[in-house]
């Protein structure tokens, strides 16, 4: 670390990786990653389940508009980071077609890419409608890892139907694995996954906040046991930090915990991915990395051999628990269960997130803008005291869902 390094102010470099992302301030000052020659980057690889397939522990998110960043994705294959996740709604479909554009530009690299997209339905002739469509965007003969985007519930739609179409798309080639992705209810659906017994691969929200709870626990391990492939996703576990009146208190531990791993010679953004990869069961990490910068701090991050300390692990589990309460732990049978009709809290709290804290204000409009106008105009007047009790990280739900309406709603009127 240099000189000029350790003389940055504790608390303004918490606003600087705050505001830029994952350490963007600077990289592992004893890795490579910033060296001149990107081919010797290349990260750590992980079986993914029991597939036979290994894939990079850091994969790259296409959540993003990637349509100007060729630059960033060739760099990406260069440093190893050839786990590829798109979706066929990310960008209005502008992600699959930047992927696609790449791949058009430089098809040696299709063979070394893991290359996952998803579906929104778990319906078989819609499941193919899309699968053509991202076929064709992407302009690829075969997706390597197809999933059903955003399950809160397998019992809803991927059953025995589901099954007979994932196993019809594998033996025409068109896919290579199955499986599904989830923001919330997690271990119960990971749980379920395992119980079906012929998923091939699950993206979970997993983080420092959630490794450690014993429901999380006993559902990776059961998702090991059954050959389940993992891949982790929101593991920066970010927080509404403007629900603290008393703010101080919590940047405390924040200075804490850059004091720490600063000396270490990483940030608190690679530590938090680094909690992650301490799970040996974890196969990857999908990490929307929008720059050049994003993308050299988390391979950095990936190929340091240092593991995090049990004191470490605590730290970072005292700062969870300080700021519990800005934190959607994603456990909507919890709080909807409270509520008279059906009222996805768990998504809201997510386009919310999307909104305040990756600041993709278009992304979290569109699709709040996608719940039906009555059930929106419902969230002015529910009543959510008794969902607000049940919840285990005692988050202000009625205030988190006014703000929703209010900066989701845009020009429409409620």
């Amino acid at each position: 670390m240099t000189e000029s390094q350790k003389d940055f102010s504790r608390r303004e470099f918490i606003k600087l990786t705050g505001a830029a992302g994952v350490g963007s301030v600077f990289a592992l000052a004893r890795d490579p990653a910033n060296a001149s020659d990107p081919e010797n980057t290349a990260v750590p690889t992980r079986p993914f389940g029991q597939t036979g397939v290994r894939v990079p522990i850091l994969g790259l998110g296409g959540s993003q508009d990637l349509r100007s960043k060729r630059l960033l994705l060739r760099q990406a294959v260069k440093m190893g980071v050839t786990y590829w996740d798109t979706a066929h709604s990310y960008e209005g479909g502008n992600s699959e077609k930047a992927m696609g554009e790449y791949f058009s530009r430089y098809p040696e690299d299709r063979k070394k890419i893991f290359l996952v997209t998803k579906t929104n339905s778990s319906d078989p002739s819609r499941m193919t409608e899309d699968l053509n469509t991202s076929l064709e965007r992407l302009e690829t003969d075969y997706i390597d890892l197809y999933f059903v985007h955003s399950v809160s519930n397998v019992s809803h739609g991927i059953d025995r139907d589901t099954k007979a179409w994932a196993e019809k798309k594998k033996a025409e080639g068109r896919i290579r694995f199955f499986g599904f992705s989830t923001h919330s209810n997690m271990e119960k659906c990971l749980l379920d996954a395992a119980r079906l017994g012929w998923i091939d691969g699950v993206m979970t929200t997993y983080n420092y906040r959630l490794m450690h709870t014993d429901d999380m626990r006993r559902a990776v391990e059961a998702c090991v046991k059954a050959g389940i492939g993992l891949t982790a996703m929101k593991t920066q576990a970010k927080f509404f930090a403007y629900l603290y009146a008393d703010i101080g208190r919590e940047n405390d531990t924040a200075v804490e915990l850059t004091d720490r791993f600063m000396k270490k010679g990483f940030t608190p953004e690679q530590a938090k991915l680094k909690a992650v990869w301490n799970n040996p069961h974890i196969a990857s990490i999908c990490s929307e990395m929008p720059n050049m910068t994003t993308l050299q701090a988390n391979v950095a991050a990936a190929r340091d051999k240092t593991r995090l300390s049990s004191q470490d692990m605590r730290l970072l589990a005292r700062y969870a628990r300080g700021t519990a309460c800005g934190y959607c732990a994603g456990c909507a049978r919890l709080c909807e269960s409270a509520l008279d009709g059906h009222m996805p809290v768990s998504d809201i709290m997510r386009y919310l997130m999307y909104h305040d804290l990756y600041g993709n204000h278009e992304l979290a409009s569109r699709l709040f803008l996608k719940m039906p106008r009555e059930l929106r105009k419902r969230l002015a007047h529910c009543d959510f005291s008794r969902a607000e009790s049940l919840c285990p990280q005692k988050m202000p739900i009625a205030l988190l869902m006014a703000k929703a309406v209010k900066k989701l709603e845009r020009n429409e009127m409620v």
